[in-house]
């Protein structure tokens, strides 16, 4: 015999549990989802006719599986912001994977970034590509860029001149990136930015670019075509990741010394630029307390610096290349450790691009052999290499002369061993993790910042 409650379980069953839920919490839900699928929830029930129109986030073409173009979307976005309720937007995903440019599509692009600054976006994303090109020529024309909510602004695949650059009327902004961006401006400057990320974009070429964040904690320059900016002084910074690579043109081809001054004036890298009396970038790094500076193109831009090489009062943490551990000319090296009072652990990386590596041998400093040249905090250095060769074994006879030893006892190989226990397995598995923390923290990668998910 049936007991009442099983009695009462088909009646339970048949209650639309969700559709009964506060607007508040479904309009959270649907600004997950993909604008057009947001929409489509119209068609559920009476309830959810009207609920799309209020949802605080608009995800245009935000769906890898189904790439879109402007024209193919026109329709369908020109209609969602005609018909949307005038609720403030929490985020804007404006994401465009088979872009085919023309002045038709441009001018709509920008008119719908228009659209999400008057409903006060706070989060905003525009990303092109199309996978035909490095730099794209899809033109932002809005100048000035005026908002006193926009918080977060990604930018992939556009191309910026300098009145848009210029963040003074965006008191709000916090974090910044841009990524596979043409920059076409004198300066970028933003008093209230704590994150900048900018990673492969092309600068001008014949003169440098100013980076103005003052208020910047986190920073991330990596991989740039055309000339290294300068960047200006930062004292809030924390975290910094700058890495010269191959598409610079600070870098000379005449000289092997590539000191930026070669003496053939057809060289363009050395003297086809506005000459600047002064540090490119690590004045503007001299206040962080955890920095890597990596150079792939042996570039002259280190090289220049180091003549103005400032004190940096504040580092603990200090990520190098094999740049700055050329064989026979430790002075760039050198220099650099003279000037960190306070460093405590040192990391090289040597031909060997990371995050994870083959090798990693650890040292110390000896207490009563310890160089005047070098830090007195200085308590951890590690080298980080795939092989331990001849280039590996200069720079360890060198920095035996700071008083720095290493035990080869002490090497850690990353390739698992078969035979080892479980036990064993795992506690390797742990200072593994430890590790990549470590390198994310290195590399520069922001803090576990995610507004969309926490606030959308």
């Amino acid at each position: 015999m049936p007991t009442g409650s099983e009695e009462e379980a088909p009646s339970a069953a048949g209650v639309d549990r969700i559709g009964s839920l506060p607007d508040t919490v479904l309009h959270h839900v649907l600004s997950f989802l993909p604008s057009q699928d947001a929409v489509r929830t119209c068609v559920l029930a009476r309830r959810w006719l009207d609920l799309w129109k209020s949802v605080t986030a608009l995800r245009i073409g935000d769906c890898e599986k189904d790439p879109w173009t402007v024209k193919g979307l026109q329709g369908f976005v020109d209609h969602l912001l005609l018909l949307r309720e005038s609720a403030p937007l929490h985020t804007c995903v404006l994401r465009f994977i088979e872009f085919k440019e023309d002045s038709d599509d441009t001018a709509r692009l920008n008119l719908w970034i228009r659209h999400a600054l008057l409903r006060k976006v706070r989060s905003l994303q525009v990303y092109i590509q199309d996978g035909a090109c490095c730099f794209h020529q899809i033109y932002l024309d809005i100048m000035p860029l005026v908002s006193p909510h926009l918080m977060r602004l990604e930018l992939t695949g556009v191309r910026l001149a300098g009145g848009f650059l210029d963040f003074s009327r965006c008191p709000a902004l916090q974090h910044l990136e841009f990524e596979h961006c043409e920059l076409l401006c004198d300066k970028i400057s933003s008093t209230s930015l704590k994150f900048l990320s900018i990673s492969d974009c092309k600068f001008n070429q014949t003169s440098r670019i100013r980076i103005c964040v003052p208020s910047v904690v986190l920073l991330r320059l990596d991989d740039f075509y055309g000339r290294t900016p300068v960047l200006e002084g930062m004292p809030s910074l924390v975290k910094a990741f700058v890495r010269v690579a191959h598409r610079t043109l600070d870098c000379c081809r005449y000289s092997i010394i590539n000191s930026g001054d070669c003496g053939n004036l057809d060289c363009r890298s050395c003297y086809d630029i506005k000459y600047i009396n002064g540090c490119v970038l690590l004045d503007g790094l001299s206040e962080a307390k955890t920095l890597a500076l990596i150079d792939e193109i042996r570039s002259f831009i280190f090289n220049m610096d180091l003549k103005w090489c400032p004190l940096f009062s504040k580092l603990k943490t200090l990520l190098l290349n094999e740049y700055w551990c050329v064989p026979d000319d430790f002075s760039a090296l050198a220099c650099i450790l003279e000037r960190a009072p306070v460093l405590e652990n040192l990391i090289l990386q040597l031909y060997s691009e990371g995050p994870k590596h083959a090798m990693k041998i650890k040292g110390n400093c000896h207490p009563m052999n310890r160089s005047a040249a070098i830090s007195g905090h200085l308590e951890r250095v590690e080298i980080r290499c795939e092989a331990v060769d001849k280039s590996v074994l200069k720079v360890l006879k060198h920095l035996s002369t700071f008083g720095i030893l290493f035990s080869f006892e002490e090497i850690e190989i990353s390739e698992d061993d078969n035979d080892q226990g479980e036990e064993e397995e795992d506690d390797e598995d742990e200072d593994e993790d430890e590790d990549e923390d470590e390198d994310e923290e290195l590399y520069g990668e922001e803090d576990g910042d995610d507004d969309d998910d926490d606030d959308a």
